[in-house]
């Protein structure tokens, strides 16, 4: 007799749904000035709002979290240290000392270490250590672009292009809202030591003390980076991310045509984020869901599915008394089983969202039935429809 399968509701379904421990998949509508943006929850990954997310622009100094992203990646291999000294060429200086870029102001054929010229880069915005780093790290900016393109694309950042270390004005050079987002939360994630750069205040170099530029450093509890964009081409961007108890948003705004109205924007939207979603543990991983799913033909008669990760959820706190969760798996599951192995999912749904999967793994081994006990448990299920 074989399997069949069942779509089988969690008891505790209606609980979580009551308590919304379930997430949404749609961003939720709402206007901004913006003419690309988005916003994600960092824990659970869900998009609060986006607006042309996916659209290439014009990323501005924003840019600049991408060599950030390539210099945290060589201090953590150990390939650099902060204190390494790294020589500003004449190639690096002229390129930019009578631009009207942001500058971290560093003499021609000087050095500077290389913990300066993170911080040249993402508290003064300098164009200048951007080029002094791409020059070390690869020879040339030119080449140093490609690398950070072909990085760009391991990590996740599918339609970033880069010409420059810097994000000056260059054909080509372009990313999206989503891929920045990307980008900052791999900042934020993988490199929590030097994560901590991206709230300082202010910075001094060759005698010349710059602030921050990131607005909402100075006036939004809980934010801690990351970094603005200004191009006329683009308009006033910023990539923020702000942090409250232990939920962390992850904000990317461009397209603004003002300093004002992107501090302004950026406040609003942060504020609206947190007072309108919430997010809440679901599942902890190994956390058995279905204690009793049943077993064919094994020497036992069932074995317990549990989650196989951790799922933490995000949605609207007006939206959680719709969410649905039920468990889906082939059952009776047939032996032998051997643990770890998947043998179902959890499915989240809820009316205009795409649904949510997480997958159920069996938590011990089941061996099959010798050839009489196969016999017998086949005649029992035949004269009995089931398991005695």
């Amino acid at each position: 007799m074989m399997p069949q399968s069942f779509h089988r509701p969690v008891i505790l379904a209606v609980i979580l749904a009551g308590l919304g421990l379930l997430q949404p998949a749609a961003a939720q509508s709402i206007e901004t000035a913006a003419k690309q943006a988005i916003i994600t929850d960092f824990a659970s990954g869900s998009v609060l709002m986006e607006k042309n997310a996916d659209e290439l622009m014009v990323p501005s100094s924003m840019s600049k979290l991408m060599t950030v992203f390539m210099v945290f990646d060589k201090l953590k291999s150990g390939a650099w240290k902060p204190t390494d000294l790294l020589p500003v060429s004449e190639t690096a200086w002229k390129k930019h000392y009578k631009s009207e870029g942001s500058l971290m102001f560093l003499p021609v054929n000087s050095t500077a270490t290389v913990d300066d010229l993170l911080k040249g880069v993402v508290i003064q915005s300098g164009n200048d250590a951007c080029s002094v780093l791409a020059e070390a790290y690869s020879g040339s900016e030119e080449a140093f672009a490609e690398e950070e393109t072909r990085k760009a694309r391991q990590i996740g950042l599918t339609k970033s292009t880069f010409r420059n270390a810097s994000g000056w004005p260059e054909p080509g050079h372009v990313m999206t809202a989503r891929d920045l987002s990307v980008l900052a939360r791999h900042l934020i994630g993988d490199f929590p030591e030097y994560y901590k750069l991206f709230s300082q205040m202010e910075f001094s170099f060759n005698n010349i003390k710059q602030g921050n530029r990131n607005p909402l450093l100075y006036n939004t509890p809980g934010a801690d980076g990351l970094k603005t964009g200004h191009t006329e081409a683009a308009g006033y961007g910023l990539t923020a991310s702000i942090k409250r108890g232990n939920r962390r948003i992850i904000m990317v705004l461009n397209g603004m045509s003002s300093m004002k109205e992107r501090a302004e924007e950026a406040q609003r939207l942060a504020e609206w984020a947190f007072r309108e979603w919430e997010t809440y543990p679901l599942f902890k991983a190994g956390e058995v869901v279905i204690p009793d799913a049943e077993v064919w033909l094994g020497e036992a008669e069932t074995v317990p599915l549990a989650a196989k990760g951790d799922l933490e959820v995000t949605l609207p706190r007006r939206a959680r008394q719709e969410m649905k969760v039920t468990t889906v798996f082939t059952g009776p599951l047939p032996a032998p089983i051997k643990a770890g192995t998947e043998l179902g999912k959890i499915v989240v749904t809820a009316p205009g969202m795409t649904a949510i999967e997480l997958p159920l793994v069996a938590t011990a081994d089941v061996a099959k039935l010798g050839f009489s006990g196969r016999i017998s448990a086949a005649l029992r299920r035949i004269i009995w429809g089931q398991k005695k």
